[in-house]
């Protein structure tokens, strides 16, 4: 059985986020075919997120500790006003926001972030060991991009 405190799970997930995505971290070798995927490594533990497409995408973060995964989530997001907002000017309000969600020490919802006609909004229920959430970005009051994310503890 792996033991490990829930704290330094949750503590561990907010720096993997923040030195990968967010973080622009180094991108690996695809994993599968046209696949985008990032690591990293601190102690035992370690991250991988791997996902597929630009504007619609879809993929999946996990956490391993000792070399046994203990933590994962899922994740779909879709560019729903193409002529409103592109997978660029998404991906960099996403970047700017959770920057400074993670920054509170953190990754799930409650949260909100405004930037000129951009406001970006993640909810979520539970903590880390079960949740479902969702994240969207709204200009000018329309939703132009979403993204529903589910995961927790795995043995």
């Amino acid at each position: 059985m792996i033991h490990f405190q829930p704290a330094e799970l949750h503590a561990f997930i907010v720096s993997a986020k923040q030195a990968t995505y967010v973080g622009n971290g180094q991108k690996l070798l695809a994993y599968r075919l046209g696949s985008h995927d990032l690591q990293y490594f601190e102690g035992d533990w370690a991250y991988h997120d791997s996902y597929l497409g630009e504007n619609d995408f879809i993929g999946e973060e996990a956490v391993y500790f000792r070399g046994q995964v203990v933590w994962a989530m899922n994740y779909f997001g879709r560019i729903l006003k193409p002529e409103r907002i592109t997978s660029a000017e998404a991906g960099q309000m996403i970047k700017v926001s959770l920057t400074k969600m993670y920054a509170e020490g953190r990754f799930l919802g409650g949260f909100e972030y405004v930037e000129g006609d951009l406001t970006y909004v993640d909810t979520s229920d539970g903590d880390h060991t079960f949740f479902t959430g969702r994240e969207w970005i709204a200009r000018s009051g329309e939703k132009v991009y979403e993204l529903v994310y589910h995961g927790g503890l795995v043995n």
